[in-house]
């Protein structure tokens, strides 16, 4: 199995940030499934499901006559996932360890595919799209749901802001990871041979209170040590501008947007 490349990381504070986006984007997800018509009975893969993601939602759509298969890399998420689909009564879900660049399942022995914010937490993303689609039966389902940081913002505007995300971005550049291949996603699938693609965008305006207005503070928080020890960003420098980051966004007068999240569906040939 491949080195573990996830920009995030496995801790606790990445564990509880993907348990509180679980129902954060539950609506988002839930309506891109809705417009694919996910018909009862089929059989389905999710691919890099996390410690749940959209499991319940699939299998809802799936019904007690389909099958959902979750993939993931990390033991511990799998058993968490596990556990998640255990307090949903998901009898049709079912979890497993394993590499979404490198399945090892059988090809075109699925309905449809999905995956939710995992090609911008990775390198070499084509490689996985690739996988995903290879997975899917002719005249089968795609759905990809990916994150883009062109408007990921504050206003009142803040320097500090801008220092950390930039050090992100660069940092992450480094790992090569794209944070940013929310809009070549449509290319990515169709490169892959992936025919009748739909895009559309979700943004959000978090209010004072919302679990994810200080994502950009959580974000840096998972990555803080490697940021500093690879340069990019000086120790005391960081510990400056998160502080007044936080304040900032506190700030009930603020707003603080999403990230910019693309949501594609397309169909394998048949």
């Amino acid at each position: 199995m491949r080195q573990d490349k996830y920009l995030l990381g496995r801790g606790p504070a990445e564990e509880a940030r993907l348990k509180r986006q679980i129902a954060n984007l539950a609506p988002d997800s839930d309506a891109q499934f809705e417009r694919i018509g996910i018909r009862p009975g089929e059989c389905v893969i999710d691919l890099g499901c996390g410690p749940g993601g959209v499991l319940h939602l699939l299998g809802k759509r799936v019904g007690p006559t389909g099958r959902v298969l979750g993939l993931e890399r990390s033991p511990h998420f799998v058993e968490m996932a596990r556990r998640f689909v255990a307090d949903h009564a998901l009898s049709q879900v079912e979890v497993r360890e394993g590499d979404a660049y490198d399945t090892g399942l059988e090809r075109g022995s699925f309905d449809g595919a999905h995956m939710r914010l995992v090609l911008v937490n990775v390198p070499e993303p084509q490689r996985i799209v690739n996988e995903m689609v290879a997975l899917v039966r002719p005249g089968g389902w795609i759905a990809s749901f990916e994150a883009d940081f062109v408007a990921h913002f504050c206003d009142p505007p803040l320097p500090a802001w801008d220092r950390l995300l930039n050090a992100y971005i660069a940092y992450s550049a480094a790992q090569g990871i794209d944070l940013f291949v929310g809009r070549r996603t449509h290319r990515l699938f169709r490169e892959a041979g992936v025919r009748d693609i739909h895009v559309d965008a979700v943004y959000h305006v978090y209010p004072p209170g919302h679990d994810r207005r200080p994502m950009l503070h959580q974000f840096i928080t998972n990555v803080r040590d490697r940021m500093v020890d690879q340069g990019f960003v000086a120790s005391d420098d960081l510990e400056n501008d998160m502080a007044v980051l936080d304040a900032h966004v506190a700030n009930p007068d603020v707003l603080v947007t999403s990230h910019t999240f693309f949501r594609l569906s397309g169909r394998v040939p048949g």
